[in-house]
């Protein structure tokens, strides 16, 4: 009996168990119970993250991260195991693969697997299915508020300063760092966090827009509809993990507190030079 028919002798319920046994293999579940994350009695925590739901959404995307993107990560010893720390990198690509793709490498850190909190697009949970995955997977609506209180509870932020600006710029622009915002820089002084810089090569590639077709994205009510491929492209990834960075003191200026974003800039801007040195082709 060939795999087809084996297959089609199962049961709903016993190939969607069989389907999951390749995905949530026994690699992935080690990840998971070496994750500091307490949960509620009903497996969620109060941002919708569910254990269950977020072992499925780390074992696809490690798929992703080794067969179809092919990622090199260095530098992960700089991540802490515990603690309170945000994780700053460029933007790119249209579709959040990088922030994905940090969140594995952060996940399956063999100096200690963390759960990743990515900061996500306002716009994301407006997409019908998408909020409600992204949040059980661990991500959460990039606002002050939820970043500070998860901050306190000693969780990791994966934070991307650019925003829209970066995500959805066109390919001629591409690893050309845009304008960062202050907010992850006013929390990392109020809440004294450490500073994870991180260079990422690869996603300019993988979605690569011509142009912003802003006459449909303001109909859809999103901030751009990139013109390019229907699916991301399997270009080779490269996330390189800075040294720590540590802002303390009081800011009460907003120039004082552009100096220090810029130190954070041009520390990423220099990772993504590394990243661009370690690439020998794209795909």
């Amino acid at each position: 009996m060939n795999l087809r028919e084996s297959l089609k002798s199962l049961s709903p319920d016993a190939l969607k168990e069989a389907l999951m046994s390749r995905v949530v293999t026994p690699e992935i579940d080690a990840w998971m119970a070496r994750m500091p994350k307490p949960v509620g009695s009903f497996g969620y925590d109060p941002w919708g993250y569910n254990e269950s739901q977020a072992k499925v959404g780390l074992g696809l995307a490690k798929l992703l991260y080794d067969h179809y993107f092919r990622v090199t990560s260095t530098g992960l010893e700089h991540v802490p195991a515990t603690g309170r720390v945000l994780l700053v990198a460029n933007h790119s690509g249209q579709l959040p693969m990088d922030g994905m793709m940090i969140s594995v490498a952060v996940a399956t850190n063999d100096n200690g697997p963390r759960v990743p909190r990515s900061m996500i697009e306002r716009f994301f949970p407006t997409v019908p299915w998408l909020g409600n995955i992204f949040s059980a997977w661990g991500s959460v609506i990039g606002d002050p508020l939820n970043a500070t209180k998860m901050l306190e509870a000693e969780e990791l932020l994966v934070v991307f300063p650019e925003g829209v600006r970066g995500s959805g710029k066109p390919y001629a622009k591409r690893y050309e760092l845009q304008r960062f915002g202050h907010g992850f820089m006013h929390m990392a002084v109020t809440q004294n966090v450490p500073i994870i810089p991180i260079g990422v090569v690869g996603c300019e590639e993988t979605m690569p827009s011509l142009l912003n077709f802003w006459p449909l994205a303001k109909l859809l009510g999103i901030p751009y509809f990139p013109v390019g491929p229907l699916l991301p492209l399997p270009a080779r990834v490269f996330l390189n993990f800075g040294e720590p960075m540590h802002f303390g003191g009081c800011v009460t200026r907003e120039d004082e507190v552009q100096k220090r974003v810029d130190q954070v800039k041009d520390a990423i801007r220099g990772l993504i030079d590394v990243g661009l040195k370690q690439r020998t082709k794209i795909f």
